[in-house]
């Protein structure tokens, strides 16, 4: 039997909307845990995280929101992403807002450099979040991960990333809010990038075999991070930064079925989950839903709900 271990991330420190400190909560009360079961996986709910010892750090960029906590969550998550690697055939981590990644990638790609293995990660994301603590004008470090686990500079005071990933050997989608900064940052690093224009004008079919023959090529482990507003936020509401024309229930369900049948993903995120924004919780059994697409079950197997 496959096993899987669950890790929640109550942060909200990367993002100025309160409410994603709830997020790993909601996923278990939307069953989780369950419907994992269910598909014949052995979970364990590994409690959730707790941040290190914030430092005494301070920042030149004024704009720079919550540094020392954000490093704090980054130093803890890093270490117990790397642990449940290294003990759990798929470690799933329950956000939080997306600085959470800032952790989880580069703990789970250490245990890939540990196996010999080149790291690979899917970015599915209304943003590409390649911000550097110098270039955000926001100061919500929820908009950097892409920046740290890829090894760019600009990260004072940041712990060296137990181990990095190839720029090349990261794959966005649904990508439709990009900064200018970000845009000249993506074209000098070699990032694939698939955004919602190419998804209308290809399908999501292509792009995404196009990827993933790369990762099995390469024998590569894959990483799937997935941020709630890279759902339509008709269909997801329950996050603080809403980006209109994102991906539809079917175009999210069918990727979740293509990953799940490629058997490459060794690890997850789902990220960004705020339920005090959502709509009798229809965000967080979505999300759910869309978990249990990749590991294993078929949009045709799933009930109808009554409301």
């Amino acid at each position: 039997m496959k096993t899987c271990q669950i890790l929640g991330i109550p942060t909200q420190s990367g993002t100025s909307e309160r409410g994603c400190i709830m997020g790993p909560t909601a996923f278990r009360i939307a069953g989780l845990p369950e419907i994992l079961q269910n598909l014949g996986w052995e979970v364990t709910d590994v409690g959730d995280a707790v941040p290190a010892q914030p430092p005494a750090v301070s920042h030149p960029n004024p704009a720079v929101r919550n540094l020392d906590a954000i490093i704090a969550w980054t130093e803890s998550v890093t270490r117990r992403a790397y642990e449940m690697a290294s003990t759990c055939d798929l470690p799933i981590f329950l956000g939080g807002d997306h600085s959470m990644s800032a952790g989880t990638i580069p703990g789970v790609a250490c245990r890939a450099q540990e196996l010999g293995q080149p790291q690979f990660v899917l970015w599915l994301d209304a943003h590409t979040d390649l911000h550097t603590l110098h270039t955000t004008t926001s100061g919500n470090l929820h908009g950097t991960p892409v920046a740290y686990f890829t090894g760019q500079p600009g990260f004072e005071g940041f712990p060296v990333p137990a181990a990095t990933v190839d720029p090349r050997n990261v794959c966005m989608m649904g990508i439709r809010s990009v900064d200018q900064a970000e845009k000249r940052h993506v074209a000098a690093i070699g990032m694939t990038v698939f955004d919602m224009r190419t998804i209308d004008e290809q399908g999501i079919v292509a792009p995404l075999n196009s990827f993933l023959d790369r990762v099995r090529h390469a024998n590569g482990r894959l990483h799937v991070s997935l941020d709630v507003d890279f759902l339509d936020p008709e269909i997801a509401p329950a996050v603080g930064t809403t980006v209109a024309g994102g991906a539809t229930f079917r175009e999210a369900h069918l990727i979740m079925e293509i990953l799940h049948d490629s058997g490459l993903v060794t690890s997850l995120d789902l990220a960004e989950l705020n339920p005090f924004l959502d709509v009798r919780a229809k965000t967080a059994r979505l999300m759910t839903d869309l978990a249990a697409s990749l590991l294993g079950r078929r949009v045709l197997e799933h009930k109808t709900r009554t409301y």
